[in-house]
């Protein structure tokens, strides 16, 4: 295992027992041995459609799910083998951002009590906390004078900027946000990203950003993930999955992206729903809605192959 790795997911699984009155105990499978690694200083990007397992990744690697198997590394030593102590401290320095920032407040505490909340637990005095809250505020581009509202008080995008705001009062090493943009404006996208960008210098932060936007991971991450029902299908730096794209799941993602298809050569669009996760395909998972599955596709499953480059695909036609 690479020294430079500060998170790292091996061999991940992951199911989930649904009931129904028709069924019961039925498994949908999140996640199918999975393994990624997030360097130290880097900002990786998790894409996908809905239900493709990447906000179970998340969760497991801010530790807040448990795999079924598998293992989760920080700093190069298993989340199991740690003790009270240095578990605690984990928790502190990897903070995860929701999609619906509103949902993780307090909406009876006031903001500025709420992102201040990890340095009373922390002991701080409070002249420092007063301090430290300005600096935070300030640097997700929040007045401080603010800081007595309540969150209902604010819009989306603002209630965006509190929630990233108390991840950073905990000072930690880890951002994981978790579809941070997709339920604002494009205008206000652009602002929350760019928020993001800043603060990894700022903060020296190591970032993953989960998202099903391409675009939005191009524009801020070193590299990209692809998966697809629950697997990893294609891996590399962000510029090469984007423009040289090699798993025909990954060249449907970019053509679906509105105003690229009118200059793009390649025509490959997802036609079909993604199948259930109750209900895994055999042999490669795409096949069903892939125009070029040959008979290998419909029984055996393609390996992750990576070349000198760093960029790696799961699939038959990729030589």
């Amino acid at each position: 295992m690479s020294e430079n790795n500060i998170l790292k997911a091996e061999n991940l699984t992951k199911r989930f027992k649904l009931s129904s009155r028709n069924t019961s105990n039925r498994l949908l499978t999140a996640l199918d041995n999975v393994s990624i690694q997030l360097s130290t200083g880097e900002t990786l990007g998790i894409a996908g459609e809905s239900g493709c397992g990447k906000s179970t990744m998340a969760k497991i690697l801010a530790g807040l799910l448990v795999p079924d198997s598998g293992s989760v590394f920080y700093n190069n030593t298993r989340l199991e083998d740690l003790d009270d102590k240095d578990k605690t401290h984990f928790r502190r320095k990897t903070q995860m951002i929701f999609q619906d920032p509103f949902s993780s407040l307090n909406p009876r505490m006031r903001i500025g009590d709420s992102i201040s909340e990890p340095f009373a637990i922390a002991g701080m005095p409070k002249a420092v906390q007063q301090e430290e809250l300005a600096r935070i505020m300030t640097a997700v581009g929040l007045h401080v004078e603010v800081s007595s509202r309540f969150p209902d008080e604010f819009s989306g995008g603002q209630r965006q900027r509190i929630g990233i705001a108390r991840a950073l009062a905990a000072y930690p090493e880890i951002l994981i946000a978790d579809e941070p943009v997709s339920s604002l404006d494009i205008s206000i996208q652009a602002q929350i990203i760019n928020i993001l960008l800043q603060l990894k210098l700022e903060f020296a932060l190591s970032m993953m950003i989960v998202s099903h936007n391409l675009l939005v991971l191009r524009h801020i991450c070193d590299r990209i993930i692809i998966m697809y029902l629950g697997t990893v299908v294609e891996s590399g730096p962000a510029s090469e999955v984007f423009i040289n794209s090699r798993h025909p799941y990954t060249e449907a993602l970019i053509n679906a992206i509105p105003g690229l298809l009118a200059s793009n050569l390649k025509t490959e669009l997802l036609h079909d729903d993604l199948p259930s996760a109750t209900s895994i395909p055999s042999g490669c998972r795409f096949h069903p809605r892939c125009r070029h599955a040959i008979e290998r596709c419909r029984h055996e499953a393609p390996i992750l192959v990576e070349d000198l480059n760093g960029h790696a695909v799961a699939c038959h036609l990729v030589s």
